[in-house]
């Protein structure tokens, strides 16, 4: 009977553990569905021109290191496009139930806008998503890239050095923060 209730023990343990992993991998997946979504359905020629505009940021800055706080402290005011698109949703709905009141076609606003915040939470693509990502609009991930490559240039982390000309520190500052996120 011992030996019956051990092996229960040991099997339920094992199932337990198979599930806890099964439960990590899912996460992960989720994690890096949610973090990619945007870019994924973004044209490719918006994102590389998303991509140029960091490294040339991070360039500027390896030329100018007395800068990076500044830049930092911007960083950390710069909305995301998750941001954005929610308050542009709250805003359009405030808008249609405000001037519904006066003509009911403005109702059609709040209903558009949540459709679109609804698609986008599903999708990761919608109509003012695409209007925002044109206008050079960046995800948290894209955002926090350019913290960590800047604080790499700062000489937070290790592999940027001091030494090398501005373009080489930048590409290491870029590399570290790839490395980092």
């Amino acid at each position: 009977m011992v030996d019956t209730t051990s092996a229960v023990k040991e099997a339920a343990k094992s199932a337990k553990d198979t599930l806890t992993e099964k439960a990590k991998e899912v996460q992960e997946q989720l994690e890096s569905s949610t973090r990619t979504r945007v870019e994924e359905n973004t044209p490719e020629e918006i994102n590389r021109q998303i991509r140029r505009d960091l490294r040339a940021r991070v360039v500027y800055f390896a030329q100018r290191p007395e800068e990076i706080d500044r830049r930092l402290d911007e960083l950390d005011r710069e909305w995301d496009i998750e941001r954005l698109l929610q308050a542009n949703a709250g805003v359009l709905s405030l808008m249609g139930l405000t001037f519904g009141a006066i003509h009911r076609r403005w109702y059609l606003l709040p209903l558009a806008a949540s459709v679109f915040l609804v698609q986008h939470a599903v999708q990761g693509w919608s109509p003012p998503a695409s209007l925002f990502r044109r206008l050079g609009i960046r995800t948290n991930w894209e955002i926090c890239h350019e913290r960590y490559a800047l604080k790499a240039l700062r000489g937070d982390f290790e592999n940027v050095r001091a030494d090398d000309d501005p373009e080489e520190r930048a590409r290491q500052a870029i590399a570290a923060a790839d490395m980092n996120l």
